[in-house]
Parts: C-alpha cells; sequence; structure tokens
C-alpha cells in the first residue's frame, strides 16, 4: 500500500477462545485494530471452510491486515490483507485469494452501508429515506492505528 501511515494485525490460529493481544505492553488495542482484526477474523473462518476436496489444514496459515489512514476526512483508507499458507499448493493460491473475497465483512467494505446518528431520542430512520450524517473531521496529526495524537506517524 502507498503512504507513510501504517500499522497491522496479524491472526495466528491458535486452539481455543480467540485471543487478541497487542505487541507491547504499552499499545493499547484501539477501534482501528477491531476493524482489522474483524477483516482478518472473517477472511480466515471463510479460508477454514473451503470444501475442497483434499480437505486443506489451516494450522499454518497466518493472516496479516495492514492499515493506511487518509485523510479529509481521517479515515482508515487502505487495508491490505496477506496471507502466509505454506501447506497450500501453489496452484491453489488463486482460489485461495477468490474465496477470501468472499468474506462478509469485505463485501461491507467493498460496499460500505449506509451510517445514521442519531440521539436515542429519536426515532431510527431508514438508510433510505435520509442520508447517512457524517463525522465532524479529525485532526489531522491523529494518524496511527491507536489514535493517540500526540503519537508520530508510524
Amino acid at each position: 500500500m502507498p503512504g507513510a501511515t501504517h500499522d497491522a494485525i496479524r491472526l495466528e490460529p491458535t486452539p481455543g477462545a480467540l485471543t487478541i493481544e497487542a505487541p507491547t505492553a504499552d499499545v493499547g488495542y484501539s477501534p482501528f485494530h477491531m476493524l482489522a482484526s474483524a477483516l482478518a477474523s472473517c477472511t480466515f473462518s471463510v479460508l477454514q471452510s473451503w470444501p475442497t476436496p483434499k480437505k486443506l489444514s489451516v494450522d499454518d496459515l497466518l493472516l496479516d491486515v495492514q492499515c493506511q489512514f487518509g485523510d479529509d476526512p481521517h479515515r482508515v483508507s487502505d487495508l491490505d490483507v496477506s496471507f502466509t499458507w505454506p501447506s497450500l499448493p501453489v496452484d491453489r493460491i488463486a482460489t485461495a485469494k477468490r474465496v477470501a473475497a468472499l468474506c462478509t465483512v469485505h463485501a461491507t467494505l467493498m460496499h460500505p452501508p449506509a451510517i445514521g446518528i442519531r440521539s436515542s431520542t429519536e426515532p431510527v430512520a431508514s438508510a433510505t429515506a435520509s442520508p447517512a450524517v457524517s463525522p465532524p473531521q479529525a485532526p489531522a496529526a491523529v494518524n496511527n492505528m491507536h489514535g493517540d495524537p500526540a503519537a508520530p506517524p508510524e
């Protein structure tokens, strides 16, 4: 992804419940990490359930999601999903990429929903009845995945 500001998460299959950990104790888990994690876990679940003649093991599948930020308005402008899957035969990589794109979170991000913002005292409006409310622009200095305006770009 072009640009200077990146942050990333990695999903590794481990037994038991999904555990999310920050890379170091001084790094918090931000809403941007949550967005990347949602995309990674959805992509993983689609690949894990991929019906193949020879059921492929996902024990060695790793997913990385990198985020880049843009301005006007400040937002996540790019998400890059990459996978490392040593046991996947080379002739199945193109198919695995097509299967990964079937993730519902991926489809949602490619075709974003209308988002309404209202007070709890107001009735819920249909997305087609009124336009979505645009959030105010965040300061341009907030340009890292942790949302910390004092932190330098990563």
